[in-house]
């Protein structure tokens, strides 16, 4: 074990058991511990130390994954890094940009890394066109549109849950569709947000926030765009999807989690042979995004092990929240 590099988990959710999971089923790695505010919850045979204190002590533990509701991400990141751990965040890093800087500002101060958990960098259309918009093969990028249609009714928003809530969960684009967010970050660098507007049709009994949006924004390099979102779709996940228009195509990535390449039309172009991209997350009645958590978890260990470098760091995350939050500022 003392090869290995320790994990322990903070919050034994949906997300927090997958973390659990694939810490354990990498060798390089070692689940010390575990902590859930709810003591009811377990994962295998391991203790759950129910506050992060108890979690803490432990000195075999060289990072956290923190994968709480959304709005204890700083409070417990900044408190992991003074504690002397790296830390690996789920999505959303945090709900402000204050609260984001002031991860940074611990990491840079204990001198600890903070890995943020945007999987979907590591599925194969994703890698593609990212690689397709920096090598110029389309040319100038003339529109972007981002759709993103899924489900969550009253089986996700349950009374008395961190669903729901502004405080906690922070609204879809925080919850549910941050990912996107970070690739269209990813792909395409700081995003202009020009007009937003928001709608609660389905969940204004369930939530505070709205459940459909949309968004218009514009590039550094002259294209514009839009975000057409929602969670009132009935019963199922519909779709996840990026066209990207240019002067020399139009290519068009979706699926329900934006793991599909459903278009390609390039001028003097052949398509390769992608890897398949992995499946979703399965939470029983709902779906989430691909399920490329093992990737982050390795990247965790290469880095620490100085065989790489993060491959989402505080900057991304800091990122992400702010163009999250420049949408959000267009609520009433």
């Amino acid at each position: 074990m003392s090869n290995k590099i320790g994990f322990a988990v903070l919050g034994l959710g949906h997300i927090g058991q997958k973390h659990c999971m694939h810490i354990s089923n990498n060798p390089n790695a070692a689940l010390i511990a575990i902590a859930d505010i709810n003591s009811d919850l377990k994962y295998e045979n391991f203790i759950n130390h129910v506050t992060i204190d108890n979690l803490l002590s432990n000195k075999h533990i060289d990072v956290v994954n923190i994968c709480t509701p959304n709005g204890l991400h700083a409070q417990q990141a900044i408190q992991c890094l003074n504690a002397n751990k790296h830390v690996v965040i789920e999505k959303p890093m945090a709900l402000s940009t204050n609260d984001s800087k002031e991860i940074e500002i611990a990491s840079i101060k204990n001198n600890k890394f903070v890995f943020c958990v945007m999987q979907n960098r590591f599925s194969p259309p994703s890698q593609w066109l990212k690689n397709l918009i920096l090598s110029k093969t389309i040319g100038k990028i003339f529109s972007i549109q981002i759709n993103c249609f899924w489900n969550r009714d009253d089986r996700y928003y349950t009374p008395n849950h961190w669903h729901g809530n502004m405080i906690l969960d922070g609204g879809p684009l925080f919850t549910q569709f941050s990912h996107f967010i970070d690739l269209l970050y990813w792909i395409f660098g700081e995003i202009n947000i020009n007009y937003a507007q928001f709608e609660n049709f389905n969940h204004s009994h369930s939530t505070e926030f709205e459940d459909s949006g949309i968004v218009t924004f514009s590039i550094n390099s002259g294209g514009v765009g839009s975000i057409n979102y929602s969670t009132s779709v009935f019963d199922t996940n519909f779709e996840s999807s990026i066209s990207i228009i240019g002067e020399n195509g139009t290519v068009k990535l979706g699926g329900q989690y934006m793991n599909e390449i459903s278009y390609c039309n390039i001028k003097n172009y052949q398509m390769p042979t992608l890897e398949k991209s992995n499946p979703p997350n399965n939470y029983g009645n709902y779906q989430g995004s691909a399920s490329n958590h093992p990737f982050v978890i390795q990247n965790v260990i290469e880095t620490l092990n100085n065989t790489s470098s993060p491959h989402t760091k505080v900057t991304d995350g800091m990122a992400v929240v702010k163009i999250i939050e420049d949408i959000y500022k267009f609520r009433k």
